[in-house]
């Protein structure tokens, strides 16, 4: 069983921006199990947390950005790319500016921070994405594909052609994800620039701090004032950056990945339908088979009828999110008052049902503790559809916030595709004798 890393110690980073050459401080520190990559702009009034998922991508031109709100996280793919190569999947990165630094345009020096840092196993097992069937996405004549692997790891394999462009060619790399590798074949690669590309990014007000000595610049007969690390120095910084992308999935990916003339775009899109494949595949398993039976679900809350409104668990991400079923029946006791004639489910009853699946969320770190969430306050909360007889509600609960005396969620209600209510739910971790 592969278990979840963080690091032991702190490490910091000082540099530029590669893009737009700001001055940037950015700290790593260690964090608990299920955290995820978590940035943190600490340069704002409030700090503000950016998870890395496939629901913070924001898109842009030639490199991969991280957002929530109207706050950003920009070329990010270095930083996540080491950490990959390191197994990492429990991070905290606060970061000073919009922009990580580019120092010289390869990710050798995160790598090398975060391997000094010490990465330590936690008690945790890690979530996997598993490619479980063939995926492909073109456009024009780039083209990126997921295959399955039952060797286990990652396999990647890069076809780039610059065949138009003499000064590169065309460049193939094929290797399987390993820190070892990574660090001596992989970590020094620089990312590159054509010249005429470099002059229209100038122009536009883009990287005008960096010149020819401090990063790739191409021309027709090579590098200019410059030298390649390998002969393949391009495409092998290509690998890097899909590394990196694939790490937006919030999670390490197994399987075997073929890109062509892929770039951080289709790599995104590839992220979002591996998410969408992982999903589907586990709906179906967990319509076969829940992670928690009522029966279960009994032994963890005290609800009994007519109050338990939790049917099943379909699915559990470590003490961090959490999926219940609650299916609607006309048997229900409360359709006989509301209303005779128009059977509605109460919104209340849709929040606590809610309530309920955040209890069985807790309940996974909670129960070894002597403690119980009791709920304490109900923000935001948006009844958008009825629900009636014949429905199925879909309850999703995720932790936004975790003290040692409080814990808020995120929650939602579908039927369907729809989102039926939405609400934050906020509880006070108590003593059980005190209740």
């Amino acid at each position: 069983m592969k278990r979840q890393k963080t690091i032991k110690n702190e490490a910091q980073l000082s540099g530029r921006g590669l893009f737009f050459g700001r001055d940037v401080n950015v700290r790593f520190r260690p964090a608990e199990p299920d955290t995820g990559i978590v940035f943190v702009r600490m340069d704002l009034e409030k700090p503000v947390q950016i998870r890395v998922g496939p629901e913070s991508i924001v898109q842009r031109e030639r490199r991969s950005a991280l957002g929530n709100g109207e706050v950003f996280i920009e070329t990010s793919e270095h930083c996540l790319a080491a950490s990959a190569a390191l197994g990492l999947t429990n991070l905290i990165i606060e970061i000073d500016a919009p922009e990580l630094p580019g120092f010289d345009g390869s990710c050798e020096e995160y790598f090398k921070a975060l391997q000094k840092s010490g990465p330590i196993e936690q008690t945790r097992p890690r979530r996997e994405l598993v490619v479980r069937d063939p995926i492909c996405i073109q456009e024009g004549d780039k083209a990126i594909y997921a295959l399955p692997d039952t060797t286990g790891g990652l396999q990647i394999t890069f076809d780039m052609d610059y065949t138009q462009h003499t000064g590169i060619g065309r460049q193939t790399y094929s290797c399987r994800l390993s820190e070892a590798h990574f660090a001596k074949h992989l970590a020094p690669a620089r990312t590159f620039v054509l010249e005429a590309e470099a002059r229209q990014m100038q122009a536009a007000g883009i990287g005008t701090h960096l010149g020819p000595k401090n990063i790739l610049v191409i021309s027709s007969d090579g590098p200019i004032k410059n030298s390649y690390r390998f002969p393949d120095e391009c495409v092998r910084h290509k690998v890097v950056d899909l590394i990196g992308d694939l790490m937006l999935a919030g999670c390490p990916i197994e399987g075997h990945i073929v890109a062509c003339r892929s770039g951080h775009a289709l790599n995104q899109q590839l992220v979002h339908a591996l998410i969408a494949q992982d999903k589907k595949k586990k709906g179906a398993e967990a319509a076969e088979k829940p992670v928690l039976d009522i029966r279960r679900i009994q032994k963890i809350l005290p609800h009994r009828y007519p109050f338990l409104l939790v049917d099943k668990v379909i699915e559990i991400e470590g003490s961090r999110r959490i999926v219940g079923v609650k299916n609607v029946t006309f048997n229900e006791h409360f359709f006989q008052g509301h209303f005779p004639g128009v059977p509605v489910m109460p919104g209340v009853l849709i929040v606590e049902a809610l309530a309920q699946v955040c209890g069985l969320l807790f309940a996974q770190t909670l129960e070894h503790t002597g403690k119980l969430a009791v709920l304490l306050t109900m923000d935001q909360v948006k009844i958008r559809k009825s629900v009636g007889p014949g429905d199925q509600l879909i309850l999703t609960a995720e932790v936004d916030k975790v003290r040692s005396r409080a814990a808020k969620c995120i929650c939602a209600a579908q039927v369907g595709k729809e989102v039926i209510a939405e609400a934050q739910l906020k509880f006070m971790l108590v003593d059980d004798e005190s209740i």
